[in-house]
């Protein structure tokens, strides 16, 4: 099992980070999270058509990508560190479901669809207590309904109010009907929380490349902030926490690649539900330490509403609710 970034996968990185830089800024960023859909729907359709990032997981034979769950991770942190919103997440869990429990009816008729750019969704207990992400712009909408993979027609979903602007939860109500076989609920957690930890790397190092360049810059009683030595401390803590981080979203996320891969494999399921539940503790303390020393080092500034500072505070400790918090997922750990 590979714990590290291929040359392939590095290139992508390379490639999505150049097209957000081009069309993803500040500014650009807010104006999409004031739209109804809550994310620039000009720049999602150009990555899935320029770069396939809902395809990546969906096997060839469904007109997908052929590539692995490890591709959508890193798509994942560099949407999150360059704070766009985005409909991948929910859309490639769903994406993951149907390919791991529905019928070959189901894929047949969803997978391409999603790959094509459509954005799904599915509502299980382990997000955020069966809330839908993607709310309020989900095309295809997928659930657990007495233990199976079910499709919800015409699904409405009610938008539930969330501290993070990036995230779009809610309820969703609407006829169900089964398209698959009996749902393993906590290995689609484990899936969920090892996409999460991805982009809580992601998050983590903007915040601490925002925060060095800062005290690089700042000058304070003559001289720039960053070469005060408690500065220095903090930042080196900063990067340790986000390099450990990234070890362990790594590590999870090629177990979920390995599960996908065998999905009747016990070992790799076991391995995936160990690995992702270390990620997801380690990851979300991180980000939440990360994205506070941003706020704290950058001082006043960082409350204003025109700085990304408090965008960035704010994701950082939803995530880390999203699927669990901390303490509850190391509770699992020790049972």
């Amino acid at each position: 099992m590979l714990i590290s970034r291929t040359a392939d996968q590095q290139e992508l990185a390379q490639i999505t980070g150049a097209l957000l830089a081009k069309r993803a800024d500040s500014a650009a960023s807010r104006r999409a999270l004031d739209t109804p859909v809550g994310y620039d729907v000009s720049l999602w359709t150009t990555m899935c058509d320029q770069i396939g990032v809902a395809a990546l997981p969906i096997a060839d034979e469904y007109a997908g990508a052929g590539a692995t769950l490890a591709e959508s991770a890193v798509v994942l942190e560099s949407l999150t560190n360059a704070l766009v919103p985005h409909p991948l997440l929910g859309t490639t869990l769903a994406a993951t479901a149907l390919t791991l429990w529905g019928t070959e009816e189901a894929k047949v008729k969803w997978l391409p669809l999603i790959a094509a750019g459509e954005v799904a969704t599915i509502a299980w207990p382990g997000c955020a207590g069966g809330l839908a992400l993607n709310a309020g712009s989900a095309e295809h909408v997928f659930t657990i309904d007495d233990g199976l993979l079910a499709h919800v027609a015409a699904a409405e979903l009610d938008l539930t109010p969330t501290m993070d602007q990036f995230l779009r939860l809610g309820t969703l109500r609407g006829a169900t009907a089964s398209v698959g076989g009996a749902v393993d609920p906590a290995v689609l957690t484990a899936i969920a929380r090892a996409l999460v930890s991805a982009m809580q790397v992601g998050l983590a190092q903007r915040g601490l490349d925002m925060t060095v360049a800062y005290a690089k810059d700042r000058v304070q009683f003559g001289r720039p902030i960053g070469s005060f030595q408690a500065i220095k401390h903090r930042l080196a803590d900063m990067l340790v926490q986000v390099e450990a981080a990234r070890s362990a979203s790594l590590g999870a996320v090629a177990a979920a690649v390995e599960f996908v891969a065998d999905p009747a494999s016990d070992d790799a399921r076991a391995l995936l539900l160990k690995r992702a539940r270390v990620a997801s503790a380690y990851c979300s303390e991180a980000s939440a330490h990360v994205t506070g020393e941003t706020v704290q080092l950058h001082g006043g500034i960082a409350i204003t509403w025109e700085h990304d500072a408090h965008l960035i505070f704010k994701a950082g400790h939803a995530l880390g609710q999203l699927l669990g918090q901390a303490h509850e997922v190391r509770a699992e750990l020790a049972r």
